[in-house]
């Protein structure tokens, strides 16, 4: 009990040796195969489903009511003590653009070019890139690489700007919402299981560890068919 005494609540005691992100990705229903047929709604509204409710804490009124606005390019480091209420930086779901929802409700799946949305998982005081945004980079996992042709990425240039961090803790960030990046995979190979795998690049990140296949990179399947 005295130990516990000696603890915060509100930030980690050490973090001298922070491990760099995993990722995640939405919508995750049924394990990592994202699978239906254009012709059968049935197959893929599961998905726009799920991406609208996830992506609901993002619609621009809320985040404008909730968060502020800051400056791009530059961490945003609060100071103040632990205890103290962190303001948290708009990230509007109409910067998604093609994969916001808005002008095409389905996110595409109705034409079969799905969007994916990649999130790093949240780390306490971690400043990911070293003052250089992460990026993402999709390719195919295993086998032909031409059956994925085509992948835009959003926001901009598919990166994870750096004023969404450092993250301050669910305590004390309470409106905070992590930053995504969208990709669009505008042109995959229909009726084939396309393994792909999305990996995060930048300074400090680990990417190829076999042994965790989410640390900085994740790996998942389309099957698209007509």
């Amino acid at each position: 009990y005295v130990m516990l005494l000696t603890l915060s609540p509100y930030t980690p005691r050490y973090r001298d040796r922070v491990s760099p992100p995993g990722v995640m990705i939405r919508p995750y229903l049924n394990g990592f195969t994202i699978a239906f047929n254009v012709s059968q709604p049935s197959t893929w509204q599961p998905y726009v489903d799920s991406m609208h409710h996830f992506l609901a804490a993002y619609d621009d009124k809320v985040q404008e009511e909730k968060n502020i606005e800051c400056v791009p390019g530059q961490y945003f480091i609060q100071g103040g003590s632990d205890s103290e209420e962190k303001k948290a930086c708009q990230f509007k779901r109409s910067l998604l653009q093609n994969c916001s929802g808005i002008q095409d409700p389905t996110f595409g799946y109705s034409r079969g070019q799905p969007c994916i949305l990649l999130k790093m998982n949240r780390i306490i005081g971690y400043r990911p890139g070293a003052g250089v945004p992460v990026s993402v980079e999709c390719k195919v996992q295993k086998g032909n690489e031409s059956h994925l042709r085509s992948v835009d990425f959003y926001p901009g240039n598919g990166t994870f700007d750096l004023m969404y961090y450092p993250y301050y803790g669910k305590f004390t960030h309470v409106n905070y919402t992590s930053p995504l990046v969208a990709m669009h995979f505008t042109d995959v190979q229909r009726n084939h299981l396309v393994p792909i795998q999305c990996s995060l690049h930048g300074k400090g990140i680990i990417n190829d560890l076999n042994s965790d296949r989410f640390l900085g990179r994740i790996i998942f399947t389309l099957s698209i068919g007509k």
